[in-house]
């Protein structure tokens, strides 16, 4: 998988957007906090392309992440950001469709604490539905 399909994928997602806080080198991907088109400021980051444009920030539940690390030497602890909170991936060096997993939990994982409200506009169906 390469920059474009992450970034393309990442764009998938009811509600999300790119932006770029940092600069140019740094696509951040967003849901959008207050609609389904992507555009609104307080959006919540899900996924964070890196400068290397091989490697994403995405977050994690704490009690996954450990392990994850402890199995693939292409995820490290998150880049910059909350250690328990954040993996960062080499998504070149992982499997296509785990790289896939990885991004949409990280999605479901900020979804999930977005209002009701918010869930019900993306039409969002919680991280049971999102996970069978």
């Amino acid at each position: 998988m390469d920059a474009q399909q992450i970034q393309q994928f990442c764009l998938s997602f009811p509600g999300a957007y790119a932006d770029h806080p940092f600069g140019e080198d740094t696509t951040v991907f967003k849901v959008a906090a207050g609609s389904t088109n992507g555009a609104g400021a307080g959006g919540k980051m899900f996924a964070m392309l890196l400068f290397s444009n091989t490697r994403i920030n995405l977050k994690c539940d704490p009690s996954v992440g450990p392990g994850l690390r402890a199995e693939h030497s292409a995820i490290t602890p998150g880049y910059h950001m909350s250690k328990k909170h954040w993996i960062t991936v080499d998504f070149a060096a992982l499997d296509d469709e785990f790289a896939r997993e990885l991004v949409e939990d990280s999605y479901d994982l900020v979804v999930n604490g977005l209002p009701r409200r918010i869930q019900e506009k993306l039409k969002w169906k919680g991280l049971s539905a999102a996970e069978s």
